[in-house]
């Protein structure tokens, strides 16, 4: 009775002592992102929730100035994934990088034409100026293609100028330094507060635009195709989290926007991309959406490189890690009500 007695109480003990199992071990992984926006809400949203963790990876989120430059950092491999918006990765790729998107992010345009103190109508651009993060980038083309559809010509009638970010756009508006400058939430709703005016309204076109989504390159899949299923999962649930938890979204917004924005404006940003249009609970790339790439907005790249006039929307994108989850049930369970 006494040996069982004993035997109850150092066994026990011998599991307290007994080291607890590792934790999995993380992989670290650079990601680059390209803007100040809420369209980088995917990554923002799984880096500050825990949701790449939870999937075995430690992100290190670095932020570049405009697409151009995120998509030479991906093609250099300083990142070896990035989000980066279609007019980027469609140039590049078709240069031979072998970029591609494996989620799709944002799939429509939400950027606004907004002119400097007292510009108010179209006319008064001839002559000035527009702010652009960098060329090559989205806002260097969504900036070309509402200036045709006002009627002015991009180089003759308005110089393009690179500023930078979203807010260095907006500040640079708001001083005067440009007549205009492409912006998108929050940077927008900021700019309607301090009596700025919308001059073209590129979201109202309704575009199918393959615009802000997650890319990496054919040699990163070869080469790490578990990290970059880890990624797309991540990046799935994070826009879930978006969708179904308002406050997520509005956290991101204001650590990576900095202080000083009002709390309404980040709601609003926050919940304004949430339309299966902007931000689809499945999100697969869209070829549409990459078509108007091509089409629309790179027609000044076909008359230097005429590999875009036979391009397909289906070289840009690698649809395998989406289509897995979403073939297993599982993007479709996420949004199931519990």
């Amino acid at each position: 009775m006494r040996l069982r007695t004993i035997a109850l109480l150092i066994i026990p003990a011998i599991f307290a002592l007994a080291p607890s199992p590792a934790p999995a071990q993380l992989t670290r992984v650079n990601v680059g992102y390209s803007a100040i926006s809420a369209d980088q809400l995917p990554a923002w949203v799984a880096k500050d929730s825990g949701i790449f963790e939870k999937n075995g990876l430690d992100v290190q989120l670095i932020f570049f100035t405009g697409g151009s430059t995120a998509i030479l950092a991906l093609v250099s491999g300083d990142v070896p994934i990035t989000q980066v918006a279609g007019p980027g990765l469609v140039s590049s790729a078709l240069a031979g990088s072998e970029s591609v998107f494996v989620a799709a992010g944002i799939t429509s345009l939400n950027y606004v034409l907004m002119g400097k103190p007292g510009l108010t109508k179209p006319e008064q651009l001839k002559g000035g100026s527009v702010a652009i993060s960098r060329f090559g980038s989205a806002t260097d083309s969504i900036a070309r293609f509402a200036l045709k559809a006002i009627g002015l010509t991009p180089g003759k009638d308005v110089t393009l100028v690179q500023v930078g970010s979203g807010p260095a756009r907006l500040d640079a508006a708001l001083t005067g330094k440009v007549s205009a400058a492409v912006i998108n939430p929050p940077s927008n709703y900021i700019a309607e507060k301090r009596g700025l005016t919308v001059v073209v309204d590129v979201a109202k076109m309704g575009l199918v635009f393959q615009h802000t989504g997650a890319a990496t390159t054919r040699k990163f899949i070869k080469e790490h195709p578990d990290t970059v299923r880890k990624y797309v999962k991540a990046h799935v649930e994070a826009v879930h989290r978006t969708w179904t938890d308002k406050e997520a979204g509005v956290r991101a917004l204001a650590k990576y926007m900095g202080r000083g924005v009002d709390r309404d404006i980040l709601e609003k940003s926050a919940q304004g991309i949430l339309t299966e249009s902007l931000l689809p609970k499945k999100q697969y790339p869209s070829l549409k959406g990459l078509q108007t790439v091509l089409d629309e907005i790179l027609d000044e790249i076909a008359g230097r490189d005429p590999r875009a006039k036979t391009a397909k929307p289906e070289q840009f994108v690698d649809f395998s890690f989406i289509k897995e989850l979403d073939q297993s049930g599982y993007l479709d369970s996420l949004y199931k009500k519990k």
